[in-house]
């Protein structure tokens, strides 16, 4: 974990309550995909847990969404300003368990994290299916850039305003693969525990009161005891999960 000043990029609307921002910095201390950053922002308390979307060797990138008056401060941060980051937090996906065949599943704002660990299942020589699962088609992003990159690419939505209409598990149902991996809310992975064939890992959203395992706050059942979410995940094993 490494805590410093970061510079802000570019600070973007993807979509009406999406964001994308780039960060100048360290990034020594990021080890796998799906680890996440913990932000703080001047006049609140608690820092803002950010899943890690993208890295390279000087910049980060994030993706949030505005959910309260945290997210909202955030989309006023402009080019050239910094904000105190803690970087390189909690257990990212462990790729070696994938030896054929992965899905990536992505709800929403889990949509992020897919992404750096898409290039790197890539760049493995693992085929990679992605199926993002958003509500309607405004919502909608970062569809081209999982292309880009060579994957193939399934858009489910709710209302059906845009690709399989539904939910993550209608496209799911009808796919072959060898091993999974999600991020996403609750009901998403109750559905997609209810169907999926395969072993594979979850990355957890939770809310977070330190970010390093201070707090057990975000404390989850497995079948060793309990793990803390912002430390010993927020990727999990499916075997160990009790839900």
């Amino acid at each position: 974990m490494n805590q410093a000043f970061y510079n802000i990029i570019c600070n973007k609307p993807l979509t009406k309550d999406v964001y994308e921002m780039k960060l100048e910095g360290d990034t020594s201390h990021i080890t796998a995909p799906g680890q996440f950053i913990n932000i703080k922002l001047d006049g609140f308390y608690l820092r803002r847990p950010i899943s890690i979307c993208d890295y390279d060797d000087k910049t980060i990138t994030i993706i949030y969404k505005v959910v309260g008056h945290g997210t909202a401060d955030m989309t006023t941060l402009g080019e050239g300003e910094k904000i105190d980051v803690l970087c390189g937090l909690g257990n990212g996906f462990d790729t070696s368990k994938c030896n054929g065949k992965a899905v990536l599943i992505g709800g929403g704002v889990g949509v992020p994290p897919m992404y750096n660990l898409c290039k790197k299942l890539l760049a493995e020589g693992k085929d990679v299916t992605v199926i993002l699962g958003f509500n309607n088609k405004d919502e909608i992003f970062y569809e081209d850039e999982f292309k880009a990159l060579g994957a193939k690419v399934f858009v489910s939505t709710v209302d059906g305003s845009y690709g399989t209409k539904g939910f993550v598990t209608d496209v799911l149902k009808d796919l072959e693969y060898d091993y999974f991996f999600t991020c996403g809310p609750m009901p998403m992975f109750k559905a997609i525990e209810k169907i999926a064939e395969t072993s594979g890992q979850y990355s957890f959203e939770e809310r977070m009161g330190c970010g390093f395992g201070a707090c057990m706050g975000c404390s989850c059942k497995t079948k060793y005891g309990n793990k803390r979410i912002c430390r010993d995940g927020p990727v999990l094993e499916r075997e160990e999960i009790i839900w």
